[in-house]
């Protein structure tokens, strides 16, 4: 049965009348009962009692009217979901994120997503490191990424979300505890606990880097999987670590002690990062939403790195 066929029988079962089902139709008579006929020849049943007087359904036609219309309100439906996805008014984004700290930025777009964009889902992906979130941008398996990232590669497009400032975690009976600031010549032998390294890790380069200036080599002495377990080796007392600012403002372990590091000359930057040529219609909603709810600001993502 095609979606025309099953149309021009619901109107001829409900009108009962092939005149008023032709005029309801804007079309003539004849086609109507032309494709009435082929239907009944498809299905091998008579749909219609037929009189130079009336129109009757039979027991097939009676039958069939339920089904009928559960099918064209079924096609509607796919209709109008099609029209909303490449109007970007439905869909999925796949955002993938990495870093604790960013947990309650996702979890607040997400939310806000669900209220203005019912008709869009987004499906959250959790990585260990940000590198690989912005590689999985770069192949297509995401839609947008966040992450800490000192540059990304062309044809992706970013925009920072927060600027922070690095901060040195340190055991809340360490020496140092007391003070608001630290440099890194301070800390000259002490142990630390740092992020595994990989390539693009904002984090382990600056510990390097700061340490190198300072005048050592860092004596990292445990990795840690994530910022959190990261927090917790310091509470124990395992070591220090270098950290940004909002894991300081979300961590209350009384057992761990920030300090500003005073040697840091380049912020860290948290960015949203997205595929410039992205077709998915769904995406642009999304960014909208996200330049309002992270960056703060309503406007449109004129502004953007590429």
């Amino acid at each position: 049965m095609e979606i025309q066929q099953i149309r021009v029988f619901l109107a001829v079962a409900e009108e009962l009348h092939f005149g008023r089902a032709a005029a309801r139709l804007h079309m003539a008579q004849p086609p109507v009962s032309r494709i009435v006929r082929q239907l009944e020849r498809d299905l091998g049943v008579d749909l219609f009692i037929r009189s130079t007087r009336s129109v009757q359904l039979t027991a097939a036609g009676v039958a069939l009217m339920a089904s009928a219309r559960e099918i064209l309100a079924a096609a509607e439906r796919a209709r109008a979901g099609a029209l909303a996805a490449g109007r970007g008014e439905a869909g999925m984004v796949k955002l993938a994120y990495a870093g604790a700290s960013t947990h309650v930025l996702v979890g607040v777009l997400a939310r806000e997503v669900r209220k203005a964009h019912p008709g869009i889902e987004v499906r959250l992906n959790s990585q260990d490191f940000a590198l690989p979130a912005l590689a999985r941008v770069l192949r297509g398996e995401v839609d947008i990424s966040l992450g800490r990232w000192d540059f990304v590669p062309a044809g992706i497009k970013s925009r920072i979300v927060v600027e922070e400032h690095l901060v040195m975690a340190v055991p809340a009976s360490h020496r140092l505890a007391s003070q608001g600031d630290v440099r890194f010549a301070e800390l000259a032998g002490e142990p630390f606990v740092a992020l595994p390294p990989h390539e693009g890790s904002v984090l382990t380069d600056r510990l390097r880097r700061l340490s190198l200036g300072a005048g050592f080599d860092p004596d990292i002495v445990q990795s840690a999987p994530d910022s959190w377990t990261a927090m917790a080796l310091v509470g124990a007392e395992v070591g220090c670590s270098l950290t940004v600012s909002s894991v300081a403002e979300n961590v209350t372990d009384p057992h761990v002690r920030f300090l500003r590091v005073l040697d840091e000359t380049l912020p860290v930057y948290l960015r949203m990062a997205w595929r410039g040529d992205s077709d998915n219609p769904a995406l642009p909603p999304v960014l909208t939403l996200a330049e309002q709810v992270w960056v703060g600001r309503p406007d449109s993502l004129a502004g953007v790195e590429s």
